[in-house]
């Protein structure tokens, strides 16, 4: 078991039978009275993001989670799959579940697979992707001085916004954390 407060980004636990991973996490203490503890969680079975309240005294179980490194191999209308790249079994995920990761997804990249009791629940993106422009509008004459941004189209359809100069054909580097440009490679 442990403590609310100790809750933070990235966290996972069990409470009443589901498995969930903290996303957001605020602490407030009034001036009477316990503090509160709001999270904003996703349960890693299903998918759903709820909101959670807890006030300081409160527990909950913590849970021993397996990292495996793993290449992402193809979709289909239900599920992603991935082969463990010491094992080699194809594990796969309901699309509903990894959603929001979907537009990073590019075939054979490797990134890590978090398991519970040998389910496969939730996954690690590398901090940075390389990925190929497919679209993007022609720069404005004269719009160079003010640091002006364009949006791109990349080969997995995910849109980013990038200096004027990127064109299509480039390769450009985006942060999977929050799907920024980097840099062009």
């Amino acid at each position: 078991m442990i403590d609310v407060n100790e809750l933070r980004k990235g966290v996972t636990f069990e409470l009443d039978g589901k498995i969930y991973k903290v996303l957001e996490y605020t602490h407030h203490k009034p001036g009477r009275g316990k503090a509160t503890i709001r999270t904003k969680a996703r349960d890693l079975r299903n998918g759903n993001t709820i909101d959670l309240s807890f006030t300081s005294s409160d527990r909950v179980q913590d849970i021993r989670l397996e990292h495996h490194e793993v290449q992402f191999l193809y979709s289909d209308d239900e599920f992603y799959y991935f082969m463990d790249l010491g094992t080699y079994e194809q594990p796969a995920i309901r699309k509903d579940v990894l959603e929001e990761y979907a537009l990073y997804f590019k075939e054979n990249m490797e990134l890590k697979l978090t398991f519970f009791e040998n389910e496969p629940l939730d996954i690690e993106l590398p901090t940075a992707v390389d990925y190929e422009v497919t679209k993007a509008d022609p720069a404005v004459r004269g719009d160079t001085a003010t640091g002006v941004t364009k949006k791109v189209t990349l080969e997995t359809g995910l849109q980013v916004d990038t200096p004027a100069f990127v064109e299509v054909g480039d390769v450009i580097r985006v942060d999977t954390r929050n799907g920024g440009y980097v840099t062009r490679v």
